[in-house]
């Protein structure tokens, strides 16, 4: 039996390990990390806990319609010149027990409680708006740490060819200087310049090791060197995405009717208009249903005596059984309790004014949440233009420089030009491909945060 634990421990423990090794090494498309950290982001689980318990007062608010129930006891010993079960006083020792069981049903408390039940209806739609508003927040940061890790990864693609560009121009050197077609200076120059390509490499490399971990922080994930993404085909970007810039306005009455951070205010003006209607309760009279039943049992100790107050005569007091006694003592009580308030030193009305004064609270923060919206969206707007004007321009750029690289090749390989003349070309042709890289990537971030005011799944 043992043996079976042990091997069912191994077995469970490889599992688990095979599940993280697995969740790592596999590659990962955007969607699939934007979902792992929805999943297991703590600040999600939290709002999630929040949402739970906004649910359970919601559940509260509804059950105080209902009756409540409520059973008490008591024991007491006397000693001394106490009240006997006959009503006369005298000299005894004796205990009391008293059992009772009571429930009250509220009939109209002011509209309070469908108020309170309103209220929080309105509190849970406020904690699943605003669970939303973090899961959009946390996709957005993810994108854009996932495109960070394919610029890195493309920036270090290049800076590796240009790299092996330089290497096989040493080769190319060498032989010229051997063929006595260049001086030798120029084969130094070339290496000094492979040197630098390699200090190039090893920057983007720590670059894409650090965009990998900024990647694997925000998915909850431990360091691995076997985490890679998917890289998703970026062909055609401004026809692609076209779409998804749109003009300010357009985006933004869009926006004030789905985004999250937008309901949640609304929202919360309503649950404080409906505080204000549970404050005004105050202002109504209570009714309520009450009932109850009680009954106790009484013991004497020792032999005890009581004078009649009539005859004079010596009494011995007696102890009846205990069921004869509950029974013969239950008493029965149904009732109703009508409060009305008549002056409260103005608890009340400062409670109605501090509610109209959070009405109004709610309202400027629910206008400053939209004019904010419009400011963000706008800003979006005229990010997307300005990136996807600079993208064009960049990629018109690589085209001049590409072709001016390739002539400056040409002559340097039949030593017609100096290994300067090639460098500044290669500069200028590695330079522009870098800012095409870099606005390829901002363009697509910045079409993805107009995507994002507009409701649409952030996706590649």
């Amino acid at each position: 039996m043992k043996t079976k634990r042990i091997k069912s421990l191994f077995i469970l423990l490889f599992l688990c390990a095979y599940s993280l090794i697995s969740a790592q090494s596999k590659q990962w498309s955007l969607e699939d990390c934007i979902q792992y950290a929805i999943d297991h982001n703590i600040s999600i689980k939290q709002l999630v806990i929040q949402t739970k318990v906004a649910d359970v007062n919601l559940n509260t608010s509804k059950m105080s319609r209902l009756p409540d129930l409520n059973a008490s006891g008591g024991q007491s010993w006397n000693f001394g010149r106490t009240p006997t079960a006959s009503g006369l006083y005298g000299n005894t020792k004796q205990s009391n027990t008293g059992l009772s069981v009571g429930s009250s049903i509220p009939l109209f408390t002011g509209f309070r409680i469908p108020n309170e039940i309103a209220r929080d209806k309105l509190d849970l739609e406020t904690s699943v708006q605003n669970l939303e508003k973090a899961k959009e927040d946390l996709a957005l940061n993810v994108a854009s740490l996932f495109l960070q890790v394919l610029f890195n990864k493309e920036l270090l693609k290049v800076n590796q060819e240009q790299l092996g560009l330089s290497r096989a121009q040493i080769e190319r050197t060498q032989a010229l200087v051997d063929a006595g077609k260049v001086p030798l200076s120029q084969l130094y120059d070339i290496q000094a310049q492979a040197a630098n390509d390699n200090v190039s490499v090893v920057q983007s490399e720590t670059d894409l090791k650090t965009a990998m971990l900024d990647l694997m922080q925000s998915l909850e994930l431990q360091q691995s060197d076997e985490f890679d993404i998917v890289a998703p085909s970026t062909d055609d970007l401004v026809v692609k995405y076209m779409n998804s810039v749109q003009p300010t306005q357009t985006v933004f009455d869009n926006a004030v009717r789905i985004k999250p951070v937008i309901k949640a205010q609304e929202l919360q003006v309503q649950s404080a208009e409906k505080t204000l209607a549970i404050a005004k309760s105050g202002y109504y009279p209570t009714l309520s249903l009450n009932m109850s039943m009680s009954t106790s049992y009484y013991y004497l100790y020792g032999k005890n005596y009581t004078v009649d107050p009539v005859t004079g005569e010596s009494i011995l007091l007696t102890n009846e059984s205990f069921s004869s006694q509950i029974n013969n003592k239950m008493n029965e009580y149904i009732g109703l309790s009508l409060s009305i308030p008549i002056f409260n030193r103005f608890s009340v009305r400062n409670q109605v004014k501090n509610a109209r004064f959070n009405i109004e609270n709610q309202q400027l923060i629910l206008e400053n949440a939209k004019k904010s919206l419009y400011k963000e969206i706008e800003t979006a707007y005229l990010n997307a233009v300005s990136s996807q004007e600079k993208y064009k321009a960049a990629q018109e750029a690589i085209k001049s420089t590409s072709e001016s690289f390739n002539y400056a090749k040409e002559r340097y390989e039949t030593g017609k030009s100096t290994v300067f003349e090639f460098n500044d070309a290669r500069s200028k042709y590695i330079q522009s491909q870098s800012q095409e890289i870099q606005a390829k990537y901002d363009f697509i971030f910045r079409t993805k945060i107009l995507d994002f005011y507009n409701g649409v799944p952030i996706k590649l």
